[in-house]
């Protein structure tokens, strides 16, 4: 009987691992487009294309949040993960949106 224990906590450690690993990937591949969208700057008044670049960069890092936002919802609501992983995510989220709405006008 307790064999049967040791490995279900075994295995719950691994999921909540795994579970904290994609999590993890995810927002590091969504800060990557939000620091490339905070980044991105104009190089003078001919340079019409910035807004539409710090738009799409700031689309990706929320559309990839979002994922996260949602990967995190079912890891809390499992208890896999504490409420505390909500904070990176929303973080991302707003400063993705913020950049999307205050984009540099040429």
């Amino acid at each position: 009987m307790s064999e049967q224990r040791t490995a279900g906590a075994i295995g719950g450690h691994v999921a909540t691992a795994v579970w904290a690993s994609v999590l993890l990937g995810l927002h590091a591949v969504a800060g990557f487009f939000v620091l490339s969208a905070l980044l991105t700057q104009s190089e003078g008044p001919w340079d019409h294309t910035v807004t539409g670049t710090a738009r799409l960069m700031a689309g990706l890092g929320l559309a990839v949040e979002l994922m996260a936002l949602a990967g995190t919802a079912a890891a809390v609501n499992t208890g896999r993960l504490r409420h505390w992983w909500y904070a990176p995510a929303a973080a991302l989220a707003v400063t993705a949106l913020v950049r999307m709405v205050f984009a540099p006008r040429p």
